[in-house]
């Protein structure tokens, strides 16, 4: 088994959604939650699709500034993009780097900030 099956599968247990692009703003890859969220505008054929085509000119240009800040270090992987009150999740822009650590693409990662309640180790 490859190491990217590891990783494609742990990326699909994500509940939120995950979008990889790849420099040219390229959708690589969306977890399913992600084609699910997007499906008013194609779910997964949106991979192969630039990015670009969904944002409107200023989000273009402040996701093209975190990508230039991404380039100039690579202690520089990920900031803060914008709170979701309606479903109370906070998304975050990340770098994706290979092995020696040059850019290879980037992806965007939301976070709940419902506390869970679920007693630990609770199997459903």
């Amino acid at each position: 088994m490859e190491l990217e099956d590891f990783f494609r599968s742990y990326i699909e247990t994500e509940e939120e959604p995950v979008v990889i692009c790849d420099l040219d703003f390229r959708i690589i890859y969306m977890n399913r939650a992600s084609a699910v969220a997007n499906e008013r505008f194609g779910g997964y054929d949106l991979i192969g699709k630039s990015l670009n085509t969904f944002m409107d000119l200023e989000t273009q240009s402040k996701i093209n500034m975190v990508v230039e800040w991404f380039k100039e270090s690579k202690d520089n992987n990920i900031t803060f993009a914008l709170r979701e009150n309606d479903n109370n999740t906070d998304a975050y822009i990340a770098a994706l780097r290979d092995r020696d650590g040059n850019l290879i693409g980037f992806c965007n990662k939301r976070r709940c900030r419902t506390p869970d309640d679920s007693e630990p180790y609770e199997v459903v």
